[in-house]
């Protein structure tokens, strides 16, 4: 006779109707989640089964439906996540026995605790843990998300300090929080949101040299200069362009005054470098000393000049229609 294979403790009993109705079904989302509501005596609500099961609120609205679907719950539950106020003065003030009695629950925050203490080679004080517990419980990020940033933020720290250095916690909370105000909870958006720092972060490496930069990472001021280029659809060629145009007119790099001149092809739809070049052509005859002496041949510096110049008064007639 073969031997049960159940592991021995509390009763949780479903009826074979129950039963049959789900093997048919084929879900194990909603399989999974009907043995949630029978754990939790039929009590159902949306954000605290999101946060147990590590779901999304899509995954939580189509596992009941489908539930509701084979007749097992009832189909007028709210679904809507539970609108949380704002706390007037940020996150709560956790204390050490509310961080003891959640590693002592069955919730995901125990393993999550493990598993960056892995990852940061260190134990987490009383200190990190509840930091770590803001994110998860303030924010609501769910364990995968929570992974993603943390593995993230070990990539950046190591490439700005040397292989084997880690983040602190403090760090990891500070970029939680932007990754929260961005909306990036979920794995997926998670997933998505590196890749497009990942791509940035290999533009900069591009893009730094083409700017004098050499031997140093770019300071958060430089960055969001560089993201907000390569946001507006800029090739490498085009940047250095407004980088050797703002040198010859200023005599170093100038941050606002390369961007201003960035903003104003980007106002035209020129984004390369041979855009900009015909650009500049088709409006040669608008310049100061154009017209009949456009067709004039002049030497480069003169002719560089005169942009300038153009672009000085452009930029000036723009500043005066914004005021």
């Amino acid at each position: 006779m073969a031997a049960s294979v159940l592991l021995p403790g509390g009763v949780i009993s479903m009826t074979d109707a129950a039963a049959d109705r789900l093997i048919r079904a084929g879900s194990g989302e909603a399989a999974l989640l009907y043995l949630y509501l029978l754990r939790r005596g039929g009590v159902f609500e949306a954000d605290g089964v999101r946060k147990a099961l590590g779901w999304t609120a899509e995954q939580v609205r189509g596992a009941y439906q489908a539930l509701a679907n084979l007749g097992l719950v009832d189909k007028e539950a709210d679904l809507a996540p539970t609108p949380t106020p704002p706390e007037p003065g940020g996150p709560p003030d956790y204390t050490a026995a509310d961080i003891a009695r959640e590693l002592e629950g069955n919730s995901p925050f125990p393993a999550l605790v493990r598993e960056l203490e892995r990852r940061l080679g260190r134990v987490l004080s009383t200190a990190d843990l509840k930091l770590l517990y803001t994110i998860y419980d303030y924010l609501a990020l769910p364990a995968e998300v929570v992974l993603l940033l943390t593995t993230w933020c070990i990539e950046e720290t190591e490439r700005k300090y040397g292989p084997g250095r880690r983040p602190r916690m403090s760090q990891i909370r500070k970029e939680a929080f932007v990754w929260h105000r961005l909306g990036v909870d979920t794995p997926e958006a998670a997933d998505a949101h590196v890749r497009t720092l990942s791509a940035l972060r290999d533009r900069e490496k591009s893009i730094l040299p083409r700017l004098g930069i050499a031997g140093r990472l770019p300071v958060e001021a430089e960055r969001k200069y560089i993201s907000s280029w390569v946001e507006m659809g800029f090739d490498d060629d085009a940047i250095a362009l407004a980088y050797e145009r703002t040198v010859l007119k200023k005599g170093s790099l100038v941050w606002p005054y390369m961007n201003s001149i960035l903003k104003s092809w980007h106002q035209k739809g020129l984004h390369t470098l041979q855009q900009i070049k015909e650009g500049d052509s088709a409006r040669k005859g608008s310049y100061p000393g154009g017209g009949a002496a456009a067709g004039t041949k002049k030497d480069e510096q003169s002719r560089i000049e005169e942009d300038l110049d153009w672009m000085d008064r452009y930029l000036e007639k723009t500043r005066g229609e914004a005021q």
